[in-house]
């Protein structure tokens, strides 16, 4: 349930525009309201749609009419000012039903108008805020990736983190799946798929990337040209800065589209944005978008490698023209951070079952922990397309797109800081490819954990560094654990799984 703002009559309203501004506390937070009234009245919206993200990672959403918005705008207790009532206990992970009134908190920075809605509409992305203490809400993951912010300026190591993800998807045809009782199951098509190379398509005209081969081929192998294209000038008109797209590895349909370097919180709003606009033209062409980590047996999965820096104002402090690979001790310190705590990092960047399913060898998944120079086998990989000193960063391979980037950058942020703070030493680069390694060599080389149940133990266990600052607070990862266990990892415990009847049936 939602609940608006009480009106006043006019006089009332007038008489508080002072206070009001003074409650909204910058003149630039006046203006960004202020803006948003301009767009919505210039372009006609009627429907203001409000934004936030639950605790897994999903957007959730209800919309308001924009007449009754626009005429409080000046009113002390608007929802510019004084937000939106929600019901808590109804968005996963958030609060119990003795404690469900939530607030959410318009951020008009980030006022854009949805391309996916037919009716003109705003969309804006929220803040959540608790309605007693009016305190930013714990469990907000959008405010835990801001407090990473605000704690890197605080340690003065930095001034600014930038991101850079790569989120792989695939863009399938058909899917079915369902789970009873008795039965259990799914199915997933592509028109793209090896497996259909002997379908009676009326005709067939058998241009299907084979396995592991769907890696950069022109129409009318890549049939999904056009459709990448749209969404990457969709993107671009809400303001998220798309530079490539191109087919990926696996058949059946992989893409990948790269968004432009940005800082962390805003960065994770792009990402989200890119979900939004993905799943949508794909369902605008009749097909449906999965950011599934591994929904297609014996080929590649989706990843989501994390290019990721950190600057001083506008000195890029990972660059070292004499540093292996360009790079400078700070960077090598935050590597050791993120290998040192790579299993607790799992918990939150690749944070399903089915991640794991993705992060085993053979598949071009990064599994190793350690480093190196252009070697997709290691779980940190410094790019070398460029000596250029603003183009110097790491890249970490091993989350996966069905992280909450909010939540997930900030725990690498995290991560990174404690191996500055700490000055961890990642170790010597390895320059080999790691699955061809002799097995005595191979078996000194740690790895990421096997599955969603070892890194959420790992999280337990290694989660001070997340606590630092108060960034992450310990009812986030309680809860972030209670959450994985009941939800998902028991669920799959517990239910028979299909190829235990071929293993099984005839025992």
């Amino acid at each position: 349930m939602t609940t608006l703002v009480t009106r006043t009559d006019p006089a009332t309203r007038r008489a508080a525009v002072a206070k009001a501004t003074s409650r909204q506390g910058t003149d630039g937070a006046v203006k960004a309201v202020q803006g948003v009234v301009e767009l919505i009245k210039k372009n006609n919206i009627q429907i203001i749609d409000l934004k936030f993200n639950d605790l897994p990672g999903l957007w959730q959403h209800f919309s308001i009419p924009t007449a009754e918005a626009i005429e409080d705008v000046d009113h002390p207790h608007s929802i510019w000012n004084d937000g939106i009532g929600f019901d808590g206990s109804s968005i996963r992970g958030f609060q119990k039903i003795q404690e469900s009134d939530m607030i959410l908190k318009l951020d008009p920075t980030s006022a854009v108008i949805d391309p996916v809605c037919q009716i003109p509409t705003v969309s804006i992305i929220c803040d959540i805020f608790d309605p007693v203490t009016h305190d930013p809400y714990s469990r907000d993951p959008r405010y835990i990736a801001k407090k990473a912010e605000q704690y890197l300026i605080k340690s003065k190591i930095a001034t600014a983190s930038y991101w850079g993800p790569e989120a792989e998807f695939f863009l399938l045809n058909d899917v079915r799946f369902d789970q009873t009782e008795n039965s259990g199951y799914y199915f997933i098509d592509s028109n793209e798929g090896d497996w259909n190379t002997g379908r009676d398509e009326k005709p067939n005209l058998g241009y299907k990337p084979r396995y592991k081969e769907g890696y950069f081929p022109v129409p009318p192998h890549d049939t999904l040209q056009d459709i990448r294209s749209e969404i990457m000038l969709t993107l671009r008109k809400v303001g998220v800065p798309v530079e490539v797209h191109h087919h990926e590895v696996a058949t059946g349909g992989q893409c990948e589209i790269d968004i432009r370097y940005g800082t962390l919180t805003k960065m994770g709003d792009n990402l989200l944005w890119y979900k939004y606009i993905i799943k949508n033209t794909a369902k605008k062409y009749n097909m449906t978008a999965t950011f599934m980590p591994k929904p297609i047996f014996k080929d590649n999965g989706s990843g989501m490698h994390v290019h990721q820096s950190l600057w001083n104002d506008g000195k890029n402090l990972f660059f070292d023209k004499n540093g292996y690979a360009l790079l400078s001790d700070m960077a090598k310190w935050y590597i050791g951070g993120l290998l040192k705590h790579a299993h607790a990092l799992m918990a939150f960047c690749a944070p399903t079952t089915n991640s794991y399913k993705r992060l085993v060898p053979g598949y071009e998944a990064p599994v190793n922990l350690v480093y190196s120079q252009r070697n997709r086998s290691a779980a940190v990989r410094i790019p070398m397309y460029s000596k250029s000193e603003k183009s110097k960063r790491i890249e970490f391979r091993p989350p996966d797109p069905s992280a909450n980037p909010y939540l997930a950058f900030a725990a690498m942020l995290m991560a990174g800081l404690d191996g500055i703070n700490n000055k961890i030493d990642p170790g010597q680069p390895i320059e080999k490819n790691i699955y061809e390694l002799p097995e005595n060599e191979a078996k000194k080389i740690k790895t990421v954990p096997r599955s969603l149940e070892e890194s959420l133990d790992a999280l337990d266990k290694d989660r001070q560094f997340l606590l630092e600052g108060g960034v992450f607070t310990p009812d986030v990862i309680d809860v972030w654990i209670e959450y994985k266990h009941q939800v998902e990892i028991d669920a799959m415990r517990l239910r028979p799984h299909p190829h235990e009847f071929y293993l099984y049936f005839d025992v």
